[in-house]
């Protein structure tokens, strides 16, 4: 049992970041049949990405606004990118439903995959922005909870979605139920008191689902349901939405 957890979070850091957790046979199955061990990279990941935010304060907002992002990308790697830009392209050619699958499955990167790609980066590096206004702790409280709720989605899509094809969203979906979905919830549950009594990490965390639901609502009703690109794209604007609401709502409180 110990053995598959290890596995299962081995696989798990080593599929959703770019850490050198090394890999094993049987990884790859523990980790798509383990939801729970998606919040658990969210809060590795997450910690490890807000590191520059220590230096709120001490350095320039624009300097540790850029090392936000850096960070966040040297922890987690670009590759769920790719799915943010063949969204782009699919959100924008004209078409059915089979049209939007193959724009999904084509390797061309069109103007709607610049455009979504460079939203999603700017916004994160704006979120950095906003996290450096932040006093230090509070800010990687934010970015934490952020990290966990974007996984927390990834989880849910596992749990209650439907996949769209045969590819490697239907790996994830046809492993999980339902009522797999209560040990991942539980797990993220504690990053939304990493900001108490404020409510940032709160909203960070729920902001976070909010933007997960975005790509998966649109991904449902205009492909029959999600893909390897639509996880991908979830997980980055998941992140963008959590960061944001999180800091708006440490200014508002």
């Amino acid at each position: 049992m110990i053995g598959s957890g290890i596995a299962a979070v081995r696989g798990a850091l080593g599929f959703l970041t770019r850490l050198p957790v090394g890999h094993r046979d049987g990884d790859w199955a523990a980790f798509r049949s383990a939801p729970a061990t998606f919040p658990v990279v969210g809060y590795v990941a997450g910690a490890l990405a807000a590191v520059p935010l220590l230096a709120t304060g001490a350095l320039p907002a624009p300097t540790v606004a850029l090392g936000y992002p850096l960070a966040v990308y040297a922890v987690l790697g670009i590759h769920h990118l790719d799915g943010v830009a063949d969204l782009g392209d699919a959100l924008v050619v004209h078409g059915d439903r089979e049209r939007r699958r193959e724009v999904l499955k084509d390797t061309t990167t069109g103007v709607g995959a610049l455009l979504a790609v460079s939203l999603v980066v700017v916004a994160l590096a704006l979120g950095g922005l906003s996290l450096a206004g932040l006093p230090p702790r509070r800010a990687i409280g934010v970015a934490v909870a952020a990290e966990v709720g974007t996984k927390l989605g990834m989880a849910a899509m596992a749990c209650f979605g439907t996949a769209s094809d045969d590819g490697m969203g239907r790996q994830f979906t046809t492993a999980s139920d339902p009522l797999s979905f209560v040990a991942p919830a539980l797990i993220a549950l504690p990053a939304a008191a990493l900001t108490w009594p404020n409510p940032a990490a709160a909203v960070a965390l729920g902001g976070a689902l909010a933007g997960i639901g975005l790509p998966w609502n649109w991904a449902t009703g205009h492909l029959g349901g999600v893909n390897g690109d639509i996880f991908g794209a979830a997980n980055e604007i998941g992140r963008v939405a959590g960061v944001h609401l999180g800091v708006i709502a440490w200014t508002l409180s």
